[in-house]
């Protein structure tokens, strides 16, 4: 039995392009003008940024009248809801399972988001399982979270693969874990001077091409 894990974030799901989307959302609902919007999608740090941390800073900046917690809330419901899945991926997953592989999605991030997205997008029902850092209560690079995620997909860990977008969280990680690695390198050169992954592609849908090959 083959097992595949999936990052979620740019990887499986733009995130970046669902981030744009809903900072240009909310400027149109505030009244703000394009600059806030680059304003937003550079505070965020492609997701890096701790949501009550970066809600604080947007609540300041625009003096704005909810909370950090309504604030939090509301992108919580929308955001899933704008992120689109990576081309190519919704009918490469079938064809993966077809092939005999299970499929398994490890992600770092708040539960309620990525559970959201999960969801909203339909790929929760085009896996075997996932496991999320925030829910788990440990986060990659950690082997642990790797073996949940493994675990609910009912394959062994050792052997399979990792396909993500981050070289510590991903491919150090990935790697540590025992498993093969796909770098996902969105445009970027490999940031590190070793360990490099077992191969890099440009999207979701090249490893899977790469996997069925």
């Amino acid at each position: 039995m083959r097992l595949v894990l999936f990052d979620l974030d740019n990887t499986l799901v733009d995130r970046a392009e669902g981030l744009r989307r809903w900072a240009w959302e909310f400027c149109a609902d505030h009244r703000l003008g394009p600059e806030d919007a680059e304003w937003l999608v550079a505070a965020d740090r492609d997701g890096l940024e701790p949501r009550d941390t970066f809600f604080a800073a947007v609540r300041a900046r625009f003096s704005l009248s909810e909370s950090v917690a309504e604030l939090i809330e509301d992108f919580r419901e929308r955001n899933s809801a704008l992120i689109p899945v990576v081309p190519g991926v919704r009918c490469g997953l079938p064809r993966l399972r077809a092939a005999g592989w299970r499929i398994g999605v490890v992600t770092n991030g708040d539960a309620d988001e990525q559970l959201g997205t999960l969801v909203r997008t339909g790929l929760a029902g085009m896996v075997d399982g996932w496991a999320i850092s925030a829910h788990e209560g440990v986060g990659k690079p950690d082997r642990r979270l790797f073996e949940i995620a493994a675990g609910r997909c009912e394959a062994p860990l050792d052997g399979g693969w990792m396909v993500g977008d981050s070289a510590a969280a991903d491919i150090t990680g990935g790697r540590a874990a025992g498993l093969h690695t796909v770098w996902v390198h969105r445009g970027r050169r490999w940031p590190q001077d070793d360990g490099a992954p077992d191969h890099v592609v440009g999207d979701a849908a090249g490893a899977i091409e790469l996997l069925l090959g």
